[in-house]
């Protein structure tokens, strides 16, 4: 395991305490939690861009009543 020294301000440094001593676990564990849950995230390009594909399916469908969808859907299971 490799060791790290990080510059922080003290009021977060004091956060991250009291977190750690809630949760039973170590500074260093909490750290660690935290930097995989970031590093997890999806690219908020990547997502703006999804985003912006789904916009343009939608105005390419035109408009439509989803009653008439979900009716249409529903009779074709008959």
């Amino acid at each position: 395991m490799s060791k790290i020294m990080i510059s922080i301000p003290e009021e977060l440094l004091q956060e991250l305490d009291l977190e750690a001593q809630r949760r039973s676990v170590s500074r260093s564990a909490l750290l660690a939690v935290a930097a995989r849950r970031e590093l997890s995230r999806r690219d908020p390009d990547v997502v703006a861009e999804a985003i912006a594909r789904s916009r343009s399916r939608f105005i390419e469908a035109g408009r439509f009543e989803s009653v008439d969808v979900v009716r249409e859907i529903r009779d074709s299971r008959r």
